[in-house]
């Protein structure tokens, strides 16, 4: 009779799965990817593969789950060891532009994932939109703190860059993006200066 699989087995064997799911979708699209692709990537069978997960969605959204607590994370480290206020939030586009020159960069895996399967998967839809919303409060959280009601702005250009990118394949966007943004927290803070309190005083 065949040991049983340990928790810890199980442990490493989902994370190669997700580790292969990530490298094969991200590379090669997740329509393009079948389920004997996986199985060779990860060296699991396909019994296995199935334990883990029922459904081809179902892994999506697991291995976008896996991405997201990564990258926001790496985001937000890189973000929160500048002290300025200001720098922080220009610090998103330098850690963007980081990331749009990496060697195998191909856009944004939310993007991809929902323009492939999103329509269909009300789970990878959901999933995309967290995604997309909890980066969204990432940078409304570094604007505000900055002293800027810019937060919009900021993370619609964030967005265009990093949809920009893609399809150019060229980190430029990221340093275009950065400059557009020190110009608005650069004008609202003028703003700020030209508009004190004094001078809304009514007249004695």
């Amino acid at each position: 009779m065949p040991a049983a699989v340990t928790d810890e087995q199980n442990r490493v064997d989902r994370e190669a799965l997700l580790d292969a799911a990530e490298e094969l979708f991200y590379e090669n699209g997740i329509q393009a990817v079948g389920m004997d692709q996986l199985r060779a990537a990860s060296g699991l069978s396909l019994k296995r593969i199935y334990r883990f997960f029922e459904a081809k969605d179902d892994l999506v959204v697991a291995m976008l789950k896996r991405r997201d607590q990564r990258w926001r994370g790496s985001l937000a480290a890189h973000v929160e060891q500048v002290q300025d206020p200001r720098e922080r939030v220009l610090s998103i586009f330098d850690w963007l532009g980081c990331w749009f020159a990496e060697p195998g960069f191909r856009g944004c895996a939310w993007i991809n994932a929902h323009g492939e399967v999103g329509p269909a998967s009300d789970a990878v839809l959901a999933e995309v939109r967290a995604h997309k919303q909890a980066f969204h409060e990432q940078i409304e959280t570094w604007v505000l703190a900055a002293g800027s009601a810019m937060a919009e702005p900021v993370y619609l250009l964030a967005e265009g860059a990093i949809v920009t990118a893609g399809i150019s394949g060229d980190p430029a966007p990221a340093r275009q993006a950065r400059e557009a943004v020190a110009v608005l927290l650069g004008n609202q803070t003028a703003r700020a200066i030209a508009i004190e309190p004094s001078s809304l005083a009514p007249p004695s």
